[in-house]
């Protein structure tokens, strides 16, 4: 049985428009297919999108015709935006250009920077954007560089001063290729640098839109040509489940390289931590534990774990490198190696000792940082979060990653007779469950939200997050009866489970609107282990479907029209993807689940899949293994091993020589149910701005209502775009957008009220050594850096007029690189009185920025009337990733009272 939500007009049109995609070719009529949907159909040796079909000739065979129709159907409406040094800060967020570029040629209006243009050209609705379309922009930089001649610096619409010895071009993203609205990525990029060649102020550049070499298909043949003979055997009576076996096991000796470890995809080269690990762990560890080892060992940098990408310097802004601590236990599982299991458990304890100091919330008793897989923070956070607020965000896969962490670590602990470190990890284990099942459940969607985010005060951002709602199933941070609601209620779209749901408005497709297929994996086996077989199904179909048509394993798709074509990044033989797919033969069909000391097999074959299959030439440690399995379900009927009865399903790992294992299933339908819903977009976070005692915001497109909180809580829900508030004591307001469905916005970025009396500054200056270096902007008269050999201790003492709690954090700058990637991340620890009181993280603001300041995560301490001593320094737990530099420069430190 099927769920639907949104029933609406909205539901009506898309399933229309899928019901036209789905009519099938003549030659698939009257054959029974395992999946249908409006969308596509999955037969036993065939898939079938529209158009669109892909043909098993053979197991080791396919053929595809699938061609993306991104380029047929581009809109000539292009949107886009100028970024002084590729940042965007031209115009507020939410406010851009757009022109309609009919016609084969065409060129804008001057623009001048900061003032938005609006083409209100109309635009039939059969007219699309046509081949090689040349746009020539025109941009007037006049005011701009007129500010830089009179004063020295421009302050742009969003408040950012830009010097002009700061100045290094004028970029434009946007939404059609080439553009791209990476801002991240955008500064330095020549093919999007608008030009001057008159020296005039007038800035230009001409792209070509819809390029025939932008025609997006893949290949239209799959043939293997690798030998996989070493690696398991898989038939079976679907010869489309066959043959993307086979596809799947070349594309993995593909992504061996010639060192032994793991490429992470065929655009993607070299190992990186969480792709890696998230591959050992659905199936690598089982068919490459070698490279699985020198993979993981090549992350591992003065004995510990490697944070290798994330926002604002990786660590400990993101913190998921901890999943390597459960692939590592995944590969002992399956390869039973006693000095591996003892030199990684080195690295992992030690890993955990700093991430309690520098990550863990004693509060919520959760850990701090990213979600996990997605650190590219405008796709899955507000706009206005900074890297210091992802930070301090609490998000539910990165929480789970790290209770099955802890829970490896103990095990560990257990087996190497570490017996004082095997509580400590499970309390810590037991901490993060507790607050993930308190803080992020939503018992009115039945499922976890997302992440608490904020600042001083935090709420739940309701958005389901696919991995996150299935490793809270797998690892048991749910327990049975919510894995089912889980599984059953987190909403599911025609092409498979979007990474997040809803979607965010005006965010192109990558992990917004974007499907992983490795994740789909991880909800296969989520909804396997809740005993969903109706979600187990269509997800498995996912898996299929793509993979088929694509005659590749992608790292991605669009979710809402199942094309790999349009998200930002995507690569082929992508490794994750490919695992997760023979993941389904290992995991999910044969049911393996490693323990220490045998695998303990739980079948699952959806009734649609259900038959003969072999599995042979497995090797597990010193023994192979051939199953042959008949029948559906996932309940066993009979089970024997070499002939005879196999107790308890379990295969102990002391077993050495070649064995056949026979399963029978019972042929019994597990049942369940899922939410299959259409694509939804949640409406528009608002722009809110205080005047004394009076919040205000411009009107949200359809937005029914607004939530007012007021520090974290419900103050008030209304149709206005404004309220009247108290400014006598302190108070933090976030304001989110609610449409007609009930949907919320993002919460607007917090307003903080402060009466004068409750602020305290004290300038660093005062308290060390001022820095003498060039940069601007600071207030008072200077500023202090700090590094590992600079200011590595710094002592400022404070009074306070009252008792109270009191939000901690610095104003600071870090030019040490950009906000998406690199590893100079500075962290300090914060003391009271000589007592730890928290961390601060100083995240990279941009490359060279060092006149761009930020304040830091804040860290909340209680005080009593009078004074005390708070000490910033470099302590052995505080280093980053990098290793050598662990630079800011601090302005000020900002005392405020809370409550």
């Amino acid at each position: 049985m099927k769920r639907t939500t949104f029933k609406s007009s909205i539901l009506f049109t898309l399933m229309a428009l899928g019901a036209c995609q789905s009519q099938k070719p003549a030659a698939e009529v009257g054959r029974s297919a395992i999946w249908q949907s409006e969308a596509y159909t999955i037969y036993p040796d065939s898939v079938v999108q529209g158009e669109f079909v892909a043909r098993v000739l053979s197991p080791t065979e396919l053929t595809s015709n699938y061609k993306s129709p991104a380029n047929a159907f581009q809109s000539p409406r292009v949107t886009f935006k100028f970024a002084i040094n590729g940042r965007d800060n031209e115009m507020k967020s939410g406010t851009d250009h757009h022109f309609n570029c009919l016609g084969g040629d065409c060129q804008t209006p001057v623009i001048t920077f900061g003032q938005q243009f609006n083409d209100s050209t109309q635009v039939p609705n059969d007219v699309y954007l046509a081949p090689n379309t040349e746009m020539t922009v025109r941009l007037d930089m006049r005011p701009v560089l007129e500010a830089f001649e009179k004063q020295g610096f421009y302050t742009s619409a969003t408040g950012d001063k830009i010097y002009k010895e700061d100045f290094k071009g004028v970029y434009i993203a946007g939404n059609t290729a080439p553009l791209s609205w990476d801002f991240d990525n955008l500064g330095g990029k020549k093919e999007a640098e608008l030009q001057d060649p008159d020296g005039n102020g007038i800035y230009e550049i001409t792209l070509t839109l819809n390029s025939p070499k932008d025609d997006k298909s893949t290949a239209t043949r799959w043939e293997l040509t690798k030998d996989v003979a070493a690696f398991p055997q898989y038939t079976s009576t679907y010869p489309v489940s066959d043959a993307l076996y086979n596809l799947a096991l070349e594309e993995m000796v593909n992504a061996v390289e010639p060192d032994s470890t793991f490429r992470t995809g065929k655009e993607w080269a070299g190992v990186w931590t969480r792709d890696i690990s998230y591959s050992i762990i659905l199936s690598m560890a089982q068919l490459q534990p070698k490279v699985s080892k020198y993979s993981l060992m090549r992350k591992v940098k003065d004995g510990r774990i490697v944070q290798d990408t994330g926002t604002g310097g990786a660590y400990p802004v993101s913190t998921d490198r901890m999943v390597w601590a459960v692939a590592a236990w995944e590969v002992y599982k399956a390869a039973g190696d006693e000095q591996w299991l003892r030199d990684t458990y080195a690295i992992i304890k030690k890993s955990l000792e700093e991430d309690y100091l520098n990550a863990y919330d004693s509060e919520t008793g959760m850990v701090r940082g990213e979600s996990s897989f997605l650190d590219w923070r405008e796709q899955t956070y507000p706009l206005w979060m900074q890297p210091a607020d992802i930070y301090e965000s609490e998000n539910l896969g990165t929480n789970a990653v790290h209770y099955q962490a802890n829970l490896v670590a103990a095990k560990m602990a257990e087996l190497l007779n570490d017996k004082e470190a095997i509580a400590q990890f499970e309390q810590v284990a037991q901490g993060i469950k507790e607050g993930i099942n308190k803080l992020l459940w939503q018992e009115e969607k039945g499922y976890y939200g997302q992440y608490l985010y904020g600042r001083n005060y935090a709420v739940l951002s309701p958005k389901a997050e696919a991995l996150g709602e299935a490793l809270s199933v797998l690892y048991g941070v749910a327990d049975t009866d919510r894995s089912k609601t889980i599984v059953a209620s987190t909403p599911v779209t025609d092409y498979g489970i979007p990474s997040i749901y809803p979607q965010i408005p005006g965010i192109p497709p990558y992990h917004n609107n974007g499907i992983w297929p490795f994740v789909q994996a991880y909800w296969s086996l989520a909804a396997a282990k809740a005993g969903n077989e109706e979600a187990l199904t269509e997800s498995i179909s996912a898996i299929y479907r793509p993979a088929a048509l694509f005659l590749t394993n992608k790292e991605n798709f669009v979710a809402s029209n199942g094309d790999y074509a349009g998200t930002q990044i995507n690569s082929s033989n992508m490794l994750w993807s490919l695992a997760g797919n023979l993941s389904m033969v290992y995991k999910v069909f044969f049911g393996m689940n490693f323990e220490a000391d045998k695998i303990v097999l739980k079948p699952f074959v959806p009734k649609a899949f259900g038959g003969d299959r072999k599995l042979t030439n497995y090797k597990y440690r010193n023994a192979v293994l051939n199953f042959e399995m008949s029948g559906y379900g996932n309940e066993i009927k009979s089970i024997t091993m070499d002939g005879k009865p196999l107790e308890n399903a379990e295969i102990p790992a002391s077993i050495t020589g070649e064995h056949n294992i026979k399963i029978e299933l019972a042929n019994k339908e597990a049942g369940g149910e899922s939410n299959h819903t259409v694509d939804y977009t949640a409406p528009d976070m608002p722009r809110v701005s205080y005047t004394p005692s009076k919040l205000s915001w411009p009107t949200v497109e359809g937005a029914m209502a607004y939530q007012v909180l007021r520090n974290g809580e419900e103050l008030e829900k209304t149709e206005s775009t404004s309220l009247q508030v108290d400014a006598n004591g302190y108070a933090e307001y976030m304001v989110m957008a609610v449409d007609g469905n009930g949907v919320t916005s993002f919460g607007s970025e917090p307003v903080a009220v402060v009466p004068d009396k409750y602020k305290l500054v004290y300038e660093l200056e005062k308290s060390a050594p001022k820095a003498r270096l060039p940069y601007r902007d600071f207030s008072g008269t200077g500023f202090v850096e700090i590094s590992k050999k600079q200011n590595i201790s710094i002592k400022v003492s404070i009074t306070v007029a009252e008792d109270g709690v009191y939000a901690i954090d610095f104003r600071y700058a870090n030019g040490n690189g950009p906000i998406n990637t690199q590893n100079k991340a500075a962290i300090r620890t914060l003391k009271k009185d000589g007592e730890f009181a928290g961390t601060i993280v100083l995240p990279q603001r941009g490359t060279d920025e060092w006149n761009n300041w930020g304040f830091t995560n804040t860290v909340e301490v209680p005080l009593q009337k009078g004074s005390h001593t708070f000490t910033l320094s470099f302590e052995p737990h505080n280093e980053n990733m990098n290793g050598e530099v662990n630079q800011a420069m601090v302005d000020y430190m900002r005392v405020v009272k809370i409550r």
